[in-house]
């Protein structure tokens, strides 16, 4: 139904409107408070790159995250990670995340981040506690990557990156609650790059896709391809669910069920394993694998994907990001 209001199919959105300009509204004051000095933006000593997006919903926002660290470190320079752990709840602020971090305490993108980069990452509500207590533990981070944060204005950024789901773009265009917007389209203007996640790039977008990896299980490590795995059920618990499941059906999977989750819904084991049938097996986002890893069964896999770059704007980012390192 939400989906059906964000893109105008469903008229209900204009029942909507009244809380929309109310959203906007107070958006709007939020960023000018910060804008003319009533509210203090806090710099960090070494310069920020924030990756987030304009809209509610997955988009590709972390894939980008990882693909600018893993390109960062790929060039020598010393990155780290900030986050504000949606989804997980920690008994303290800032938490610096470690090989023994729950999903239930950091949230499961920055374990995800962590466990595919290795590079330090940090989380706290309060964005600019995260990289204070992030290089007061690592002195030698030259460049902090925040994944999420564009409106997160309290924290000074030296460079924005926008993430656009390219299929569904802004939906209707309005605000939350009737539309999916944080922000206008219009903030496109302010930022330094506009990464677009399928879908067609327009003139001065940078064009990415999601590429898939054999299928890994979750116990043993065994890598196979999608379509080798036989009566197959899906699970995705991520912002936009039926991407995963048409990257799974384009890798050759035949799905017996497919089951969409919450975005950041934490998972148990009862609740995991009452998916399944007896002899079917289970497919997920790398995403869910990170906060079903300790209780997993052997007939479960993930499927990891990675952000694939496109053109000569991803080749100018990068090295404008790489020289901003001190």
């Amino acid at each position: 139904m939400i989906s059906r209001i964000w893109s105008g199919e469903s008229p209900l959105w204009r029942l909507l409107l009244p809380l929309s300009w109310l959203y906007g509204l107070v958006s709007y004051c939020i960023r000018l408070s910060y804008r003319i000095g009533l509210r203090k933006v806090w710099k960090a000593p070494v310069p920020v790159v924030v990756v987030g997006n304009l809209t509610a919903g997955g988009n590709g926002k972390t894939p980008v995250a990882i693909w600018l660290v893993e390109q960062l470190q790929q060039n020598g320079v010393c990155v780290g990670v900030v986050s504000r752990g949606y989804g997980g709840k920690s008994s303290h602020y800032p938490l610096l995340v470690g090989p023994d971090t729950d999903t239930a305490q950091a949230g499961d993108e920055p374990v995800l981040i962590y466990q595919r980069t290795g590079a330090p990452v940090a989380v706290a509500p309060r964005r600019s506690e995260a990289v204070k207590a992030l290089i007061a533990r690592h002195p030698d981070v030259q460049i902090v990557v925040t994944d999420d944060g564009l409106q997160h204005y309290a924290l000074g950024r030296d460079k924005e990156i926008v993430v656009v789901d390219g299929v569904r773009r802004f939906g209707n265009g309005w605000w939350l609650p009737a539309g999916p917007m944080r922000e206008r389209t219009a903030r496109l203007k302010t930022v330094d790059a506009v990464i677009v996640n399928g879908g067609q790039a327009k003139q001065g977008e940078i064009a990415m896709h999601l590429a898939p990896g054999l299928a890994v299980n979750l116990v043993t490590g065994e890598e196979k391809p999608v379509a080798a795995l036989d009566d197959l059920v899906a699970m995705a618990g991520i912002g936009h669910p039926p991407r995963f499941f048409t990257t799974l059906e384009q890798q050759g999977a035949k799905l017996a069920k497919r089951i969409s989750l919450p975005d950041h819904q934490s998972l148990n084991s009862a609740q995991v394993e009452s998916l399944l049938g007896s002899h079917q097996q289970l497919i997920m986002t790398e995403k869910d694998a990170v906060k079903c890893r300790r209780f997993a069964h052997d007939n479960w896999w993930y499927l990891p994907v990675d952000a694939q770059m496109h053109g000569a704007g991803a080749d100018k980012l990068l090295q404008e990001i790489i020289r901003m390192a001190p």
